[in-house]
């Protein structure tokens, strides 16, 4: 992999997810996988891996506000995606939606609604106005 050229080697990860799956006995394996235009600019998106398949969503490009808390979020993302009983796509496209919402926020306290994440996680990524 070229971590230079900024590209992600799926298989790659999908290989770490099933070797931690089989020696751990892990139900589920979620990966964040960030690849850096600048500092400030970077794409985002996640891998969960389940029962032998892999589920990634969509890359979304963020304008980095702050960093602090992204992964919190994506963990939590997550956590209310299992409580919520969503399936494996849904899940990950939550968790992703949860944390790329958050790198837009100041400080370590995420600021987003339910709805907010769940309108990023369905597609609606336009950034326009919505009431």
């Amino acid at each position: 992999m070229d971590v230079q050229a900024g590209e992600l080697n799926r298989e790659g990860y999908i290989s770490v997810a099933k070797q931690l799956s089989n020696r751990f006995n892990f139900k589920k394996v979620a990966i964040t996988l960030r690849s850096s235009i600048s500092a400030s600019d970077n794409d985002w998106s996640g891998m969960l891996f389940s029962e032998g398949k892999a589920f990634f969503n969509p890359t979304y490009r963020l304008l980095i506000v702050d960093r602090v808390g992204g992964g919190d979020s994506f963990g939590s993302g997550l956590i209310y995606s299992q409580l919520k009983e969503m399936d494996n796509q849904q899940a990950i496209d939550f968790a992703v939606a949860a944390s790329c919402l958050k790198h837009s926020i100041e400080h370590d306290f995420s600021l987003v609604s339910e709805s907010e994440v769940l309108s990023l996680a369905k597609g609606n990524a336009s950034g326009r106005v919505q009431r």
